[in-house]
């Protein structure tokens, strides 16, 4: 995990009384965040690497843009870019056209079935966090939803810019 101590750190602090040990326990609840995430995501039909799964969102949110502007959002080389997009045209989840006004560009664009595979992830992932919090006491839920939105605030927004979105 990613406490500093390891598990069983017998820390004597309160929550939210130091600002550092907070943060290691955040991060040991997004390390468990992300493994439910992830096992949740691979119960799909079929199976995508968390790239993959982040260049389906990305196109969901922002149908039609080209290869340069995934690859920048993605935050990866244009010739990586364009070898998960193949992976992903291959598997009929995403498509390319060429742009209306302009004949160089090709836009990106989800097929129906990558839809449907983006919302099959999404129902996993929800049921897997909803277990979760109904195992949660209803202040415990209460008190993490203010929390939740006290960070979103905190760090200017709680949109898919922020990287706060659903994914």
């Amino acid at each position: 995990m990613n406490r500093l101590g390891g598990f069983g750190d017998d820390r004597a602090s309160t929550p939210g009384d130091d600002p550092v040990s907070l943060a290691l326990e955040i991060a040991d609840a997004v390390d468990g965040l992300a493994n439910l995430w992830a096992v949740a995501s691979q119960a799909a039909s079929l199976r995508l690497s968390p790239h993959q799964l982040r260049a389906l969102r990305i196109l969901e949110l922002e149908p039609g843009l080209n290869l340069t502007t995934l690859a920048e959002g993605m935050e990866i080389g244009p010739p990586t870019a364009s070898r998960l997009c193949d992976r992903l045209e291959a598997a009929g989840l995403l498509e390319r056209v060429l742009h209306p006004h302009k004949r160089r560009e090709v836009q990106l664009h989800l097929t129906g079935q990558g839809r449907q595979v983006l919302d099959e992830v999404a129902s996993h992932r929800s049921s897997a966090l909803s277990a979760v919090l109904a195992a949660m006491e209803p202040a415990e839920r209460e008190a993490l939803g203010r929390g939740m939105r006290a960070f979103g605030s905190a760090q200017g927004g709680t949109g898919p810019e922020t990287g706060s979105g659903a994914w």
